[in-house]
């Protein structure tokens, strides 16, 4: 008894079949570099992404960004009536500028593709595009019919796409996040933290350092002695880091710093831990005399828990896997990813992508024999069974501003 209405081993078989074309795609996706802050360059990535859709029996459109491009939705051709949905999402943009192709080069070695979003994410879209043509070849059956967002600004923290992502996540009944998975052993991630930035400022009194620097009060005194507070609120056993990553302040040596700021960094397991670090910080309070003390920021994405909702649905993988001859584990990740915004309005599983490593990093690559797996893993995960009251908020708490 398998857990979908789909054919484990026909899945498979069909994937592995197509994985030179699999290669080929993710290889010209990869040598098609689409920066967030270059919107112009996505156009190519895009115009692909387009016509592979059409192919998987999806009509595609377009969502108008603003400053981050254009984001990429597609919905079935022939949408049935009253169907749930079932949520696909990824990126099309990368950390990469234009120009990296030069000092690093999409190259193929043996299993290996290496090159600039080779990992994160554009092999991920690849499996999803070839799961989606695989439901339709093989007229298997879903319970939810899939849409697909690939949105242009998730790298920055995707704050024009936000509010669509959420949207399509309170009325689907799933969510399944192509984001790259973790080890070698290709762990999916049941589980992020969530991440706040936070701007504290400081405003001191400036004075002649030389002349009369009693009546001065150094905003860059204040701050060192604020950011060893900032330090204190780390508890590596619950999982909490605050980072302290950027400080600037003063004017020139000889005067007395006038105003000074950082930038930090916070990440926790669970939405308690946000709300108390967020108190913390705004409990804060000068140290010296004559300076003024202001935090600024939150937590953009909040964490992704492993909820009722969600460990059902890592579950309904771990079956899936060992339909397939697979060996999958499971990862909590101190990234943060836009499966922590749908984690608060459907049952999420992220890290379907590709198997790799090098995120952000020179040796980004990804291991091709591994991409029919996956694919194949995501095919039957989209047949599978929706368990009654899907979709609906966990009673663990949480309301939707995921707040306890």
């Amino acid at each position: 008894m398998t857990s979908s209405g789909a054919d484990p081993a026909a899945v498979l078989s069909w994937m592995q079949e197509r994985a030179d074309e699999m290669t080929a795609l993710l290889t010209d996706l990869a040598a098609m570099e689409s920066p967030t802050n270059d919107p112009t360059s996505h156009h190519g990535v895009r115009d692909v992404l387009e016509a592979q859709l059409r192919q998987a029996g999806m009509r595609p459109e377009h969502v108008s960004g603003e400053d981050f491009g254009d984001h990429l939705m597609a919905r079935p051709v022939h949408p049935r009536a009253d169907s749930p949905t079932q949520l696909l999402l990824g990126h099309l943009d990368t950390v990469w500028p234009l120009g990296t192709l030069a000092a690093m080069p999409v190259e193929r070695t043996g299993d290996v593709l290496a090159g600039p979003g080779t990992f994160d994410m554009k092999s991920g879209l690849v499996q999803m595009l070839f799961s989606l043509r695989c439901l339709k070849d093989l007229a298997i059956a879903v319970p939810a019919d899939p849409v697909v967002l690939v949105n242009s600004d998730e790298e920055i923290g995707s704050p024009e796409s936000r509010r669509l992502i959420v949207e399509l996540a309170s009325v689907a009944v799933r969510a399944f996040v192509l984001e790259g998975s973790l080890g070698p052993g290709g762990d999916l991630k049941t589980a992020r933290k969530g991440v706040g930035r936070f701007r504290l400022r400081i405003k001191g009194v400036a004075a002649h350092a030389g002349l009369d620097p009693g009546s001065g009060v150094s905003a860059v005194l204040e701050i060192s002695q604020q950011i060893q507070h900032l330090f204190e609120l780390n508890d590596p056993e619950r999982g909490i880091t605050v980072n302290v990553g950027t400080v600037d302040g003063g004017l020139r040596p000889n005067v007395v710093a006038p105003e000074a700021s950082a930038e930090i960094d916070c990440r926790v397991p669970t939405h308690g831990d946000a709300h108390h670090i967020e108190e913390a910080l705004a409990a804060l309070e000068p140290i010296q005399e004559g300076i003024e003390l202001d935090v600024e920021g939150g937590f953009g994405r909040p964490p992704m828990e492993p909820t009722p909702r969600n460990r059902h649905l890592w579950h309904t993988a771990e079956k899936a896997a060992k339909e397939l001859g697979l060996d999958l584990g499971e990862a909590f990740v101190g990234g943060a990813s836009d499966g922590n915004l749908t984690s608060q309005h459907t049952a999420t599983l992220d890290g379907l992508g590709g198997v790799g490593d090098g995120a952000h990093a020179p040796h980004e690559h990804v291991r091709l024999s591994k991409m029919p797996e996956r694919a194949a893993l995501l095919t039957l995960l989209m047949a599978s069974p929706v368990p009654e009251g899907a979709g609906q908020n966990d009673t663990n708490g949480q309301d939707q501003k995921g707040r306890k």
